[in-house]
């Protein structure tokens, strides 16, 4: 891998830049959603599962408070690329990278070392159609190296009691998320549904689960991602604005 040949995106209020290979999966937007929607409070210890480049952590690093991020990511020329963004932008100090799988969490941390959790995982199962031809973009598109079982089983190992996990998925999941979040021990607390456009379905759903909590979940209105074709809403637009 040449750092010559990656691309690079910036967020200018932040000062940050992130590397990325287009011939393999680049970040969306949905990752830059869930960074906003996790909520932090100081000294937080946050791990992020599949986290590809490091996008997640990279730009919490920036907008929160937390004392440190751990950033897992299975693939190891993405685990590579996340190790020089942390390093371009100066957060050796916040953030450590592991190449590792989510399913070996077991071996590579100890039980309720986190006080958050986030992941972006695939978000289709392993048997669904429309694969790419590139296998980097398979991987982070479908649950062929790990299942919404293996991350929400990690998340709960890691996560200490009252802790939080933070996920974006699809809507058309939500049963299957729910009832696996259950299973461990994670209580759906927040939810916020993410549709394109004012007139069109949800096509992602932001969920905050908390670790042994009682049942109650709270339902934020529901944010739009565009106002026009190309144009980002306002709510979109101020989220970027703080980037």
């Amino acid at each position: 891998m040449n750092p010559n040949e990656l691309s690079a995106a910036t967020f200018p209020k932040t000062n940050l830049t992130i590397l990325q290979d287009k011939s393999s999966f680049c970040f969306g937007i949905d990752a830059v959603l869930l960074a906003d929607f996790t909520r932090v409070k100081s000294n937080d210890k946050v791990i992020d599962l599949g986290t590809g480049t490091g996008i997640i952590p990279l730009l919490m690093a920036k907008t929160s408070r937390a004392s440190h991020f751990m950033a897992l990511e299975i693939q190891k020329e993405s685990a590579q690329i996340a190790i020089m963004n942390v390093e371009k932008n100066h957060l050796k100090e916040k953030i450590s990278v592991i190449n590792g799988d989510i399913k070996s969490v077991r071996e590579l941390f100890v039980p309720e070392c986190a006080d958050i959790v986030t992941s972006n995982p695939p978000y289709a199962k392993a048997n669904s159609a429309r694969k790419n031809q590139n296998e980097a973009k398979n991987i982070a598109r479908h649950e062929i190296l790990c299942s919404l079982e293996d991350v929400v089983s990690a998340a709960s190992y890691l996560l200490k009691s009252n802790g939080s996990f933070f996920m974006i998925h699809r809507p058309d999941r939500l049963s299957e998320i729910f009832n696996m979040l259950s299973k461990y021990r994670l209580e759906p607390k927040t939810l916020r549904l993410v549709q394109p456009f004012s007139d069109s379905a949800p096509t992602m759903v932001l969920i905050e689960s908390r670790k042994n909590a009682r049942q109650e979940i709270k339902i934020l209105p529901t944010l739009v991602i565009y106002k026009a074709q190309g144009e980002y809403s306002d709510s979109v637009n101020k989220i970027y604005m703080n980037l």
